[in-house]
């Protein structure tokens, strides 16, 4: 769906302007909607921006080695409350971290390994990695507080290579990038790529950045990217392919595990995904940097809409292009909010089991409506000022919650000796078809 006019100029006349206020050699933004790309806008020209142009992605690589750890817990082959060491025993000076705190960056490691600073020069092996790696490098106990950490990704992905047997990047390709046709996404930049730079604060000159193998630290921010690629990672975000990631997964993976803006609760991250509130709008995705780039992504998943953009300098000499990217896709909702979808009304009645369950019910003076969603084949019961709670038969009488304040809980009809239904047990409190009666 492509943009309304009125819309795309909007678009079109911020990154413009960002890319002038910024100093930025290359800008480029995508805008994602439904499942595809519906816009792109562009500023500078070295060099001039392009949709299959690579740029390097930097930490968003954290988004898919996130992925892939979600993926080895839903094969079985991990939990994500494992200590790390219980897959890289060299790793035994990290104590009790697990991998869900290493994948919200609460494990209270340190940010970065030690050595030359690993993003802009050669990376060593994993082995190199953990010669490295001793209680020095924890600052916090663990889920003591927020602190990012590169290095947690790095052994991220080196537990990753022990518990597959398969390296990082042929995972990847492997698991992600082929099943989701993003072949413009590789490890080394691949032409035609965009040099990456340092403007000069004060005459405004270029230094090209060197394009490093980062080696074991790779799964923190190895990986090059374009706009048409980032959109099909943006889209998937914002409503995965089963085949590559459960979407009950991703919407776990998109929980919050801490806030990192403890004073307006504003900001937080989740297992792999930083989490972003606007007004009423919670934005989830990742941004990036890497010596001479910058990238962004954040998805609205509820209207399926997201933001992609790169800039081929460190750093903008006015704003930034992570609040770049959260104004652009604030700008796209407002003015263009998700239509609701349109109401259909149902071919047939509840079937004759369900019929008598629906209806309102009460339980100590509260009101419990229950419908029938035909197209789900579920159970929907609203409370006032709640939001509505969804069930799915499990068995005899027997319903499951998936969604809502009773996601989780049983719902168990109770009957008389007729067979008729005259009650809703949910979790203990039972509901029953008159107000007067004493749960």
């Amino acid at each position: 769906m492509s943009l309304r006019p009125d819309t795309a100029r909007q678009i079109d006349a911020l990154v413009t302007n960002a890319q002038a206020a910024g100093h930025i050699p290359s800008l480029i933004v995508g805008v994602v909607r439904d499942g595809a790309l519906a816009h792109v806008a562009a500023a500078g020209a070295r060099p001039v921006p392009d949709a299959d142009l690579q740029y390097r992605i930097g930490s968003i690589t954290k988004t898919m080695t996130a992925v892939l750890v979600m993926q080895e817990r839903d094969a079985g082959r991990l939990a994500l409350d494992d200590p790390l060491r219980r897959h890289l025993p060299e790793a035994a000076a990290a104590g009790p971290v697990t991998l869900r705190q290493l994948l919200g960056h609460v494990g209270g490691l340190q940010r970065e390994p030690d050595g030359p600073w690993w993003e802009r020069n050669e990376g060593v092996d994993l082995t190199t990695l953990l010669t490295g790696f001793s209680t020095a490098k924890i600052a916090y106990p663990p889920h003591r507080t927020f602190h990012y950490s590169n290095l947690a990704y790095g052994l991220l992905g080196g537990a990753l290579e022990r518990i597959t047997k398969t390296p990082w990047a042929q995972l990847l390709r492997e698991r992600i990038l082929a099943p989701l046709g993003m072949d413009r996404t590789t490890y080394p930049a691949t032409e035609p790529f965009a040099p990456g730079y340092v403007v000069h604060p004060r005459h405004d000159t270029l230094r090209e950045e060197p394009r490093t193998d980062t080696g074991a630290m790779a799964p923190a921010g190895q990986l090059w990217s374009t706009v048409t690629d980032l959109a099909r990672w943006a889209a998937f975000l914002a409503d995965p392919d089963p085949a590559v990631l459960a979407p009950d997964t991703l919407d776990e993976m998109c929980a919050p595990v801490t806030m990192t803006d403890r004073d307006s609760w504003r900001a937080g991250r989740g297992l792999g995904l930083g989490l972003h509130r606007e007004g009423e709008r919670v934005y989830v995705g990742h941004s990036g940097s890497m010596p001479g780039y910058l990238a962004v992504l954040d998805v609205h998943r509820t209207s399926r809409t997201g933001i992609v953009g790169f800039a081929n300098s460190y750093s903008f000499r006015s704003g930034g292009l992570g609040a770049l990217g959260r104004q652009l896709l604030t700008r796209l909702l407002d003015a263009e909010p998700a239509p609701a979808p349109p109401w259909l009304p149902a071919d047939a009645p509840p079937p004759a089991d369900v019929a008598p369950l629906t209806g309102r019910w009460w339980w100590m003076g509260i009101p419990l409506d229950v419908s029938w969603d035909a197209a789900r084949a579920e159970l929907v019961g609203t409370t006032p000022g709640d939001p509505a709670s969804r069930y799915t038969p499990e068995g005899p009488d027997r319903w499951r919650g998936v969604s809502g304040e009773e996601h989780g809980e049983v719902l168990a009809v109770l009957r008389d000796d007729a067979g008729s239904p005259v009650a809703l047990d949910i979790a203990t409190f039972v509901f029953t078809r008159s107000p007067d009666d004493v749960p």
